[in-house]
């Protein structure tokens, strides 16, 4: 008698998916119900997550650190990371002004009454030196509690890099935290298991809450945006698998996909790591780099976000009746593309850099407030092409560290 096939946690992601459009959609006419009694399940999976982030970042980033076995090649990996990620960023912002621009004449100005109701008050935007002071915690434990991930992130990096430098007498924590690193992982299994159950939970809530929005005169914006999302995952990422990190964009898709759906439901790149460093290690990236390159590439890597901007800020500009130059659109390349590193791991990021990017062209800040109400739509792509990225990036890196080790095995 032949037994009969599981199916796999990405084809359960896939029908939680579909199963939560159909359910939103049942519940169109009574949204409160979903958000009241549906959704709470879906808060509840992503807690777990975010539970989970900080040790996976403490205990993942210390163990790599640790496995690299040389301070030199965490500078060498690190770097290779930093200008990997802001190149494609930048590559984003160009993608979506490209793509808005050939649908800018449908595009059509509002009336000065419509704009004197406009009101939105932007957070103020940290200065660089700032954010360069506040990557270096003065505690080691509100970082932690805060869930700040940069800090955490140094934290992690110079304790993996004081047991390296503690030689022998280092062995036996850095043996501890690898331990520790493999109960954390074994928990994120656990978590991730009940994935289906929270993708199904968000996407009720999300089609029951939104579907009349997804139909109103946003809808071309929201159409623009994901066709920009798309055409950057295609093409840039799709070469970069294939010529980087020399494999199958089809087996590369697979691979990422459950990460790809929870970053879409849950619209939190670090309540999404965990299952990105699970996926990318099945695709063959080498442990010590995943848990290096994806923790950081979760707080400044904002290749979809970058191209939120790009979009947003051209139909703003529309709505004021502004056209805007091409010194004007490089500002935007050059300004979206340094504050993703300028508002990293900063609460509500997305709205502050849209709000930098409005600010350096002379657009007013309050256009804001047209898009904010469906904001939640534009971060679902965004955040799941952001994750997409950083796996991209650390599929790169361990092909390259790869490359390296077989160079020295063969001079030997």
């Amino acid at each position: 008698m032949e037994k009969k096939r599981k199916l796999s946690l990405p084809a359960w992601i896939f029908i939680g998916m579909v199963a939560g459009i159909l359910a939103g959609l049942a519940f169109l006419k009574a949204p409160d119900f979903t958000t009241e009694w549906i959704k709470p399940i879906g808060t509840i999976y992503i807690n777990l997550l975010k539970f989970l982030v900080v040790p996976v970042v403490v205990c993942s980033i210390t163990a790599g650190v640790i496995s690299l076995k040389d301070l030199k090649r965490v500078g060498s990996v690190g770097v290779k990371t930093f200008i990997y990620y802001m190149f494609t960023t930048a590559v984003a912002v160009v993608i979506g002004l490209v793509i808005v621009n050939l649908f800018k004449g449908m595009f059509h100005p509002l009336s000065s009454a419509e704009l004197g109701k406009l009101n939105y008050e932007a957070a103020a935007a940290p200065s660089v030196m700032d954010v360069i002071v506040g990557i270096f915690p003065d505690n080691l434990f509100g970082p932690m509690v805060a869930a700040d991930m940069l800090p955490v992130i140094v934290i992690a990096i110079f304790f993996g890099a004081g047991i390296l430098a503690a030689g022998e007498r280092g062995k036996k924590v850095g043996a501890l935290v690898e331990d520790m690193n493999e109960i954390v992982m074994k928990i994120m299994m656990m978590i991730i298991k009940i994935t289906p159950i929270g993708v199904f939970c968000l996407m009720t809530n999300v089609v029951a809450v939104n579907g009349p929005e997804i139909v109103g005169t946003l809808a071309l914006v929201i159409g623009i945006a994901y066709l920009s999302y798309l055409i950057h995952v295609v093409v840039v990422y799709g070469l970069s698998v294939r010529f980087l990190s020399g494999m199958n964009p089809l087996k590369f898709a697979k691979g990422i996909y459950p990460a790809f759906i929870c970053a879409f439901t849950t619209t939190s790149s670090n309540a999404t790591l965990p299952l990105n460093i699970e996926c990318c290690n099945n695709m063959g990236a080498e442990p010590e780099i995943s848990s290096f390159v994806l923790p950081l590439g979760a707080t400044i890597n904002m290749d979809g976000t970058a191209i939120y901007q790009a979009v947003a800020t051209v139909f703003i500009a529309a709505c004021y009746g502004m056209d805007l130059t091409i010194g004007d659109m490089a500002m935007v390349v050059l300004t979206a593309t340094l504050a993703s590193v300028g508002t990293a791991g900063v609460s509500g990021a997305g709205m502050i850099m849209l709000a930098m990017v409005l600010t350096s062209i002379g657009i007013p800040v309050e256009g804001i407030a047209i898009i904010a109400g469906v904001d939640k739509l534009f971060d679902m792509g965004r955040t799941a092409l952001n994750i997409t990225g950083d796996a991209t990036c650390a599929l790169w890196i361990s092909k390259l560290e790869r490359s390296k080790k077989a160079k020295k095995v063969a001079a030997k």
